[in-house]
Formats: structure tokens, C-alpha cells, sequence
């Protein structure tokens, strides 16, 4: 098992199965501006770049020009149903448990408020020394100076710390700040994407975390 100091995990499709009621809200805002919504597929591969990108996505090439619109009501809808399918992903508990020596950080591009509301509503914000959201810091993933900063906070050599994640940006981000990367293969993005970027470690499910690090 290799040696790891510093957990740095992702949201969305690697601590929670929060797709659907991603692809819900988005839908309600297309929806409720008259425009044609989208198969939950498309939308899934429209998620990891943050809300901003996701929305923009969704409307291209409809009507781009809707976008703060298209904003407001799919923030407004998400809030209220966010957590109306969204579960922990299986076995994250007991990983965030067995690992509970561990420092813990969640990196990702989703809005902090979104965030914090899901770990506290799920009850594994305790779990984590750190929850950094898309507008906690000027730098975004795969953005290596979001990164270098919270290795040095920490204390954390490159080689014992490892990005966690479901996304092609969380790959990135591990290989450009010259950190550990762990693929988890079963989340939102497409496997085969996952796989060409050659993550040093490759997982099914969480749980096999608990078998790779140390």
C-alpha cells in the first residue's frame, strides 16, 4: 500500500450520486425558458468545469444569450432540490472512517454553498479538514496553483498526497502539481476519458481506497 499523507477528494460522482438532480435543475431551466431539454447522458458530460461552464454548455447552441437567466432559475431550482436523489456514493462513509487520521480535503468546482449544504445535510463535513468550493479561490481545477498552496498548509510532500476523483480535471490537476492521481471509474465521467489520461491508480468503487493507500 503506498503511503499517503493528504487525501484531496472531488464532489460530484466521487463522495455523492448527485447527477440526477443536477440534470433536473438544468432541465427546469431550460424548461422554463421555453427551450428543448436534454437527455440526462448529455448533461452528465456537461458537469466538472463548474455551474457556469455547465449552464453554458447546456444552452450551446440554443440561445447563449439566456445565460444569466438560464443561471438564476437553475440555482434557485437547485437549492431547493438538490438533495432530492443525491446519496452518498457506496461506501464513502466507511472510507471517510477508516481514513479518519487521515488530512482530508474536498477540491471542487461545484459552489461552495452547494457543497457545504450537501456534506452537512449528509453529515461528513466533520470528516474533512477543508472544504474548498468553486468561488473559495481565484483558481479553478486542473489549476495547479489551487493546489501547491494547501500542500504546503498542510505539510504534505508531492509523493504522499493523492487527487481523488471521478473527473478528467481531477486527473489533470494530480498530474500538473506533480501529485498521486486515483481515478474512480464507476462516477459521472465517462471511464474510457478517465483511463487515457493514465491515472497512477484506477478504482471501481471508494472502497477499494482503503486497500491502495496507507
Amino acid at each position: 500500500m503506498k503511503p499517503v499523507d493528504l487525501m484531496v477528494f472531488d464532489f460530484d460522482g466521487t463522495l455523492v450520486n448527485s447527477g440526477d438532480d443536477i440534470a433536473s435543475s438544468v432541465n427546469y431551466a431550460l424548461e422554463s425558458l421555453g427551450l428543448p431539454v436534454k437527455e440526462r447522458k448529455e448533461i452528465l458530460g456537461f458537469i466538472g468545469d463548474g455551474v457556469q461552464k455547465l449552464i453554458q454548455r447546456s444552452l450551446e447552441p440554443g440561445s447563449p444569450d439566456r445565460f444569466a437567466e438560464a443561471m438564476e432559475i437553475f440555482s434557485n431550482h437547485y437549492m431547493q432540490h438538490m438533495l432530492d436523489t443525491t446519496t452518498l456514493c457506496t461506501s464513502v462513509r466507511e472510507v471517510l472512517e477508516h481514513f479518519h487520521e487521515k488530512k482530508k480535503i474536498i477540491v471542487t468546482n461545484k459552489r461552495m454553498r452547494f457543497t457545504v449544504a450537501m456534506t452537512d445535510a449528509m453529515d461528513i463535513t466533520k470528516y474533512f479538514d477543508e472544504i474548498i468550493g468553486a468561488d473559495s479561490t481565484p483558481y479553478r481545477k486542473p489549476d495547479p496553483r489551487l493546489l501547491l498552496p494547501l500542500l504546503e498548509k498542510y505539510g504534505a510532500a508531492r509523493e504522499r498526497t493523492v487527487v481523488i476523483g471521478d473527473g478528467v480535471n481531477d486527473i489533470i490537476l494530480a498530474k500538473e502539481t506533480g501529485v498521486l492521481s486515483c481515478a474512480l471509474v464507476n462516477g459521472l465521467t465517462d471511464r474510457e476519458s478517465l483511463l487515457y489520461l493514465e491515472p497512477d491508480y484506477i478504482c471501481e468503487t471508494a472502497w477499494e481506497l482503503t486497500a491502495l493507500f496507507a
